[in-house]
Parts: C-alpha cells; sequence; structure tokens
C-alpha cells in the first residue's frame, strides 16, 4: 500500500510531460523590415524640418531604396531643428528647388562608417552631391580625437554628437548645425574687370572742354576786337587827312 502514492506520482509526472512535450514551440521572430531613414529619426526625434525636407525633395526614399541595396552602405548626418533655427533667416528659402537637393545630399555619404573609421578616414569624404555639381567636391572632412567627431565644410565646424544608429548597413550621425557647402555659401573669386566710363552729365561741365573754351576766344569776342581794330582806323586816317590841309 506505501508504493501506490508512489506510483501515482510516477504517472502524473509522465502525463505532465507528454503534455509540455505536445504543446507547439514559440514561433521564431521574422526578419527585420527594410530600414527607413524616416522612422529612425522619427524615433529620434527633434528633426522635423530635416524629415519635411527629406520628404519634399524625395531624398528619404532615395536612401531607403540605395540602403535596402547597396553594399557599401549609408552614412547620415542628421541636423537637429535648432541647427536649421540657427540659420540666418531666409537661407533655406533663398535656394533653389536643386540646391535644396544638393544641400540634403551634402549631408549623406555613400558609405557606412563607424566613428572609428572617421577618425582615420581620407579627406575630403565624399557625399551624395560630390557628383551633381561638375564645379565644386561637395565634400566632407572629419578629425578628432578619442570618442569626439568633428566635421567641417570649409565655413561650419561641429561636432558628431550622439549615433541614433550606427549598423551597418546605416549609420546616423546627429549634427548641431547645418553643414554648408564653401561651394554653395563661400565667398566665389571674381576675375576683376575694369569699370565702365563714366557717362557725362549734361548739368556738369568737363574740365577739359572748359579749358578749352576759355583758352579760345569766343566769336562774339572774335568779332567785337574786329570793330574795334576797324574804327580806330578809320579815326587815324582822319587825323592825316586834317594835318595836310593844315601844313
Amino acid at each position: 500500500m506505501a508504493t501506490t502514492p508512489l506510483f501515482l506520482l510516477l504517472l502524473t509526472a509522465v502525463f505532465l510531460s507528454a503534455e509540455i512535450t505536445a504543446q507547439p514551440a514559440a514561433p521564431a521572430p521574422g526578419p527585420a523590415g527594410p530600414i527607413n531613414i524616416t522612422a529612425i529619426l522619427e524615433k529620434g526625434g527633434q528633426f522635423v524640418t530635416l524629415i519635411r525636407l527629406l520628404n519634399t525633395t524625395q531624398i528619404g526614399n532615395q536612401i531607403n531604396i540605395q540602403i535596402n541595396s547597396s553594399s557599401e552602405g549609408m552614412t547620415v548626418l542628421a541636423p537637429t531643428d535648432n541647427a536649421f533655427q540657427n540659420l540666418k533667416p531666409g537661407t533655406l528659402n533663398k535656394l533653389s528647388p536643386e540646391d535644396q537637393v544638393k544641400l540634403i545630399l551634402y549631408h549623406v555619404s555613400p558609405k557606412f562608417y563607424t566613428l572609428e573609421d572617421l577618425l582615420s578616414v581620407s579627406n575630403p569624404v565624399s557625399t551624395q552631391a560630390s557628383g551633381r555639381d561638375a564645379g565644386g567636391v561637395y565634400g566632407l572632412n572629419f578629425t578628432g580625437q578619442g570618442n569626439q567627431v568633428n566635421v567641417s565644410t570649409g565655413i561650419v565646424e561641429t561636432r558628431l554628437s550622439t549615433s541614433l544608429r550606427q549598423e551597418r548597413p546605416l549609420a546616423v550621425y546627429v549634427v548641431d548645425m547645418v553643414l554648408l557647402p564653401e561651394e554653395m555659401f563661400g565667398e566665389r573669386k571674381i576675375s576683376p574687370v575694369a569699370p565702365p566710363p563714366k557717362s557725362k552729365s549734361p548739368d556738369v561741365s568737363d574740365d577739359s572742354d572748359s579749358s578749352k573754351k576759355t583758352a579760345s576766344p569766343s566769336q562774339s569776342e572774335k568779332s567785337g576786337s574786329g570793330e574795334m581794330n576797324t574804327g580806330l582806323g578809320f579815326g587815324l586816317g582822319l587825323v592825316v587827312l586834317c594835318l595836310k590841309f593844315l601844313f
């Protein structure tokens, strides 16, 4: 009789083990969805202006397509909303649609870079804007040491503050300033051109002309002096005639 409870316990354990084994295994996690740059920026917050520009210029879609199809990956430098607000008023509005596209593409490199890569990269680093303008390089220069990486355009220089993503094939780094390419915003050297000749104002007389006029007698002066000489000659003739009669 003492073995009966033990037998029941063993039988119960067998049934429980069979029930656990019969339960279906949990499904394996599905493959990760395609990378979306807009979703990454929305999750990070403070990128409303950049997201708007990515949508209006269609660059956001281009980045998503290239990220999910290129073996090189991409690196995006994302200016914050404060960075855009610190621009001189009207900076974006003064740009043509084509220049707005180039400005946004200037913040995208067609290659995946970690922070360590950027510390030893060969400058200038090409951007997506590099091939759109034959007259300029549109490259970025990276410097720094330790965990700090700075980026310079030739006009502005700022630090890569934080990382929103640093996993291949996409790296997204936050910058506190809008990267203004020197090719678009720098002082362009213009060859000097001789100034056009000054047009003569009708109210202002030229000094050389006035001196010439002063040097040469006017027509009225010439006629007056001629009349004076004629009168003197006639008077002398009368004096000589009177002297003949007297003597």
